[in-house]
C-alpha cells in the first residue's frame, strides 16, 4: 500500500513524520529513522484499523501573505 509521508524539521533537530491518511505521528533524529518509526506506527495502526485508499493522493504547496 503506498502512503503518504510529511517530514517536517523540529525545532530540536531530527524531525517530526506524519502520515495524513492514518493520521500517526513519530519523530527520529534523521529522515530515515522518521521513516521507518512513521511505517511501523502506520502499519501497526492498520492492524487495528484497516483501510482502503481510493486512489493516490494529490500532495502539492500553496504560499499565504504574511504581515509582518
Amino acid at each position: 500500500m503506498l502512503l503518504t509521508a510529511v517530514l517536517i524539521p523540529a525545532a530540536e533537530g531530527g524531525f517530526t513524520a506524519l502520515n495524513p491518511e492514518t493520521g500517526t505521528i513519530t519523530q527520529g533524529e534523521s529522515v530515515e529513522e522518521a521513516l521507518t518509526n512513521l511505517r511501523e506506527s502506520t502499519e501497526l495502526y492498520l492492524e487495528e484499523f484497516p483501510i482502503v485508499t481510493s486512489g493516490q493522493p494529490l500532495v502539492t504547496t500553496f504560499q499565504v501573505a504574511v504581515n509582518a
